[in-house]
């Protein structure tokens, strides 16, 4: 199905995955709305380094506004809804945050949508929700299991998502991205930390090494977004987005030192370390139901995206603070 002249918002457009999906919206031809956490200097985030920034109609608000959500998807087709609080480090620290943003928000989205009549909601939902795998590849069966109070919040937006489809009829179709990784990507996630230490330092400071996460590029998951957002057998369904391969830290330290070229260091930092219970010891997706329902299969692999993503970061590296644990 053409994305030409389709009316598409996206919340959450101004972060990481959130930016690039609104890149390729436009390029796909969809008129696209852009929904924006309100800043006080009038920044879109991301997208005030896109080329594509006079392309679409940026609206700034807050999802935990149910107003100002309802007037951003008035007259919309599409909506895609990343908008969320994603670090989980600081969920332990403000929890009722998540709450109110990755909860509420959704509930306000999923609403809007509703009295609106919209044709697709894509929800985005997170690997993190199946906790520590019991068994891999993770498919979609998998139990749930909130480790975090960020995985938690997660949960009860994708069961938001589940009962408004189920109750209410909402075409829904959620997606739950692996660990996507890539350009523009914050120093919370353990990549973009690991390559901006690794450029500029000896030693790249890290928590537990042996913990395994399935690595997804971003072209990839948004190739994951366009596809659940025109595919009519996805409606009502969950599905993973990743790659089916696993990646210890130890193993990604290795891969970064060979791309940079660098002799470094691998360093245990007590203070980047999550609560023993909290942990996530391993995630590797089933991407059958992806391929499936969607068509989906990751084009760029891991090694690759990860030459790409330090190639960005050299040309970037005054954006991130190496030393300082983001959370």
């Amino acid at each position: 199905m053409s994305w030409a002249r389709r009316r598409v918002l996206v919340t959450g457009a101004g972060g990481f995955i959130g930016s690039h999906l609104v890149e390729r919206l436009v390029a796909s031809g969809a008129t696209t709305k852009a929904f924006v956490h309100y800043r006080g200097d009038g920044g879109a985030g991301w997208l005030d380094r896109s080329a594509v920034r006079d392309d679409v109609e940026i609206v700034s608000g807050d999802v935990g506004d149910a107003e100002c959500v309802r007037q951003a998807v008035r007259g919309v087709d599409v909506v895609f809804h990343l908008a969320a609080l994603i670090g989980i480090p600081y969920s332990y620290r403000a929890p009722l945050s998540y709450v109110r943003v990755n909860i509420e928000g959704t509930m306000n989205v999923l609403q809007a949508c509703r009295d609106w009549g919209v044709s697709r909601v894509v929800h985005t939902s997170t690997s993190e929700v199946y906790g520590t795998a019991q068994y891999v590849p993770i498919d979609e069966a998998h139990p749930l299991k909130g480790q975090s109070p960020y995985s938690a919040s997660k949960i009860g937006a994708d069961k938001l998502a589940e009962a408004f489809h189920l109750s209410f009829g909402l075409p829904v179709v959620t997606i739950r991205p692996f660990n996507t990784f890539g350009p523009r990507q914050s120093a919370r996630a353990v990549i973009p930390t690991m390559i901006a230490q690794a450029l500029r330092s000896d030693t790249i400071l890290l928590g537990n090494t042996h913990v395994s996460r399935d690595f997804n590029y971003v072209s990839n998951t948004v190739d994951g977004f366009l596809l659940a957002g025109t595919s009519a057998a996805a409606v009502g369904v969950t599905c993973n987005i990743g790659t089916g391969e696993e990646v210890t830290i130890e193993q990604l330290a290795g891969a970064i030192q060979q791309i940079v070229k660098r002799p470094v260091r691998i360093e245990r930092d007590e203070t980047r370390l999550r609560p023993p219970s909290s942990e996530v010891e391993r995630l590797v997706a089933s991407r059958a139901l992806a391929e499936q329902v969607l068509g989906w299969r990751p084009a760029v692999s891991f090694d690759d995206g990860l030459r790409l993503t330090v190639d960005w970061m050299r040309q970037n590296e005054a954006l991130y603070r190496p030393r300082v644990y983001a959370i």
